[in-house]
């Protein structure tokens, strides 16, 4: 068993009968909702999922876990998902499945939320991922130009063909190579602020639970913040 299904089993054990639970987007939440999807059939667990990706929601209907949106739904009891950095502040990045828009609607409506990740996505100072911002196609070009401009290494995330990537929201995605980020508060503000950005990729005081798969097994950190 690697990391990701280690840490994706144990998440599972926050969640309990008649949860609505935050089902995230990734490598490692993939074997988080297969552990679910095995505990309604094989245990009886009796949850409502609500889903932060259009592959999320295939993969969970595809294993019987019953779905609403976020919409039908008044909050999330828990929300388990992964991230691409966490700082020693418990401030993260996520947003390398393109899936951040989602995930951060679905973070900010729940009660309590649980990252799951392996010890490489553990940093000292956010940055060395590159941070993505989700910005509408319309003056796209414009928000790249002020990006270059500010030092923040922009480049347009494209698929494999080279053609744009385009989010579940049809938006684009402009990923910044910063190396590193001395003030996320600071950053997530400034990019916040700018039209036609409809999102970013910096987490910040969101997390209460990190789950980290790592060589000397399973460490669960919880955030000073939230106790």
């Amino acid at each position: 068993m690697n990391f990701k299904q280690m840490v994706g089993i144990e998440a599972t054990k926050y969640i309990q009968n008649d949860m609505i639970v935050g089902l995230g987007t990734g490598s490692t939440a993939y074997y988080m909702v297969e552990e679910v999807g095995r505990k309604i059939k094989e245990e009886g667990l009796k949850i409502t999922g609500v889903t932060t990706s259009k592959a999320t929601e295939a993969q969970a209907s595809a294993l019987g876990i019953p779905l609403r949106s976020i919409d039908e739904v008044s909050h999330v009891d828990l929300t388990i998902d992964g991230a691409d950095e966490i700082d020693k502040n418990f401030q993260g990045i996520k947003g390398g499945g393109a899936a951040l828009l989602f995930e951060k609607i679905v973070a900010t409506y729940s009660k309590e939320v649980i990252w799951i990740v392996d010890q490489s996505k553990m940093v000292n100072t956010l940055g060395a991922f590159p941070l993505p911002v989700e910005v509408i196609p319309y003056g796209s070009q414009q928000i790249f130009r002020i990006l270059e401009k500010r030092g923040y290494q922009p480049q347009f995330r494209l698929k494999t063909d080279g053609s744009f990537l385009y989010t579940d929201s049809q938006n684009l995605i402009i990923d910044l190579a910063m190396e590193t980020i001395a003030n996320p508060e600071q950053l997530a503000e400034e990019l916040t602020n700018m039209v036609g950005v409809v999102e970013h990729g910096l987490f910040l005081n969101m997390v209460h639970r990190v789950i980290i798969g790592s060589d000397s097994g399973l460490v669960t950190l919880e955030n000073p913040k939230f106790l």
